[in-house]
């Protein structure tokens, strides 16, 4: 994989760390944790999508574009590194929010990721109900800009196509060799998965590089057929992207849709104690949308003794943690029955 030869910008900090994560793996009993932490990224209180945007604003600025179109949920994290990775490049960033969940009240809809995308200088386009076609949307607004005489970048949700997905390809090179530096045989890598671009790039990347590390996406949306044929749909184009002709196969992709709950954004039971076991035991803040919903699902195949003592697992810390702030709600609700 010859990722050098990509047009690429340099907005985050890399390599994050990798850290072993003591006090959980004594807590469960084995096997080995470790966390992986991209939410350490830099960019406007970090996260997984500054890798994705390195390469997707690389292009943006190729084409000479002179405003950054994309869009997500109301609390999305991708919306804010977007308009934070426009800012430092001086282009404008026009986004659109989708309203998938409407029961957190006044901090969901103004706090958070949203106080973030306007500090950052973002411009909400709209604000459209739950279900409406965000692509097409984008896609209006863009034509109407080129009419202006503007020349826009669309970004699709979450920066998940075959050039954002090689941000993970890269993180899969990077995981390789800390793997080898601190003499760590990874067996498995686990994290949440939702629009499909973080898991497609390290299913690409690792699948390429022949390390025969399997990853395990926690679907935080969809049922897992639908997960893992889109998962699969994007390795397969970032391979071809990466002039690897070897055919992926199906069964490399695994994502498993138990622990969704009640839908997108909304924070389960065990979400929120996913959250307090992780900030309590290792001083680190997951996201209820995102981080926490795959850590969930990890907890939970531990108890249920998925995993071998002497494995060595490693969780993907996607970020999100400025997201919190919008989830007053449910947190308080928690503190009180805890």
């Amino acid at each position: 994989m010859h990722l050098a030869r990509f047009p690429r910008l340099s907005l985050g900090h890399f390599p994050t760390p990798l850290e072993p994560l003591h006090n959980l793996t004594k807590l469960l009993g084995g096997p080995q944790l470790w966390i992986k932490r991209d939410d350490s990224t830099g960019l406007a209180t970090g996260g997984n999508k500054t890798r994705k945007l390195e390469f997707l604003l690389a292009q943006a600025q190729a084409e000479k574009a002179d405003i950054v179109i994309t869009q997500g949920a109301t609390q999305s994290n991708h919306v804010r590194q977007t308009i934070a990775g426009a800012a430092r490049l001086g282009l404008k960033a026009h986004v659109f929010l989708e309203q998938r969940v409407s029961d957190y009240g006044e901090a969901y809809q103004r706090s958070g990721n949203v106080l973030l995308d306007k500090l950052l200088g973002g411009e909400i386009i709209a604000h459209l109900p739950n279900g409406a076609d965000m692509q097409q949307a984008m896609e209006q607004h863009a034509a109407q800009l080129r009419e202006q005489g503007h020349r826009p970048y669309v970004i699709p949700g979450g920066g998940s196509n075959p050039v954002g997905a090689l941000g993970y390809v890269a993180c899969a090179q990077e995981l390789l060799w800390q793997s080898a530096e601190q003499r760590l045989r990874i067996d498995h890598v686990v994290h949440a998965t939702g629009s499909s671009g973080t898991q497609a790039g390290l299913v690409a990347g690792l699948f390429a590089s022949n390390s025969g590390i399997p990853v395990l996406g926690i679907s935080v949306r969809a049922p897992k057929e639908k997960q893992e044929q889109n998962v699969w749909n994007l390795a397969s184009q970032t391979l071809e992207l990466l002039g690897v002709t070897q055919p992926l196969p199906r069964e490399a992709v695994v994502a498993n849709s138990d622990y969704v709950g009640d839908g997108y954004g909304l924070p389960a039971a065990s979400t929120l104690e996913a959250l307090t076991l992780l900030a309590q035991h290792e001083g680190i803040l997951l996201d209820p949308v995102y981080s926490a919903k795959g850590f969930a699902g990890l907890i939970d195949l531990i108890r249920q003794g998925r995993f071998r003592q002497d494995e060595n697992l490693v969780f993907i810390h996607t970020g999100g943690a400025a997201g919190l702030f919008g989830y007053q709600q449910p947190l308080e609700a928690s503190f009180a029955h805890g």
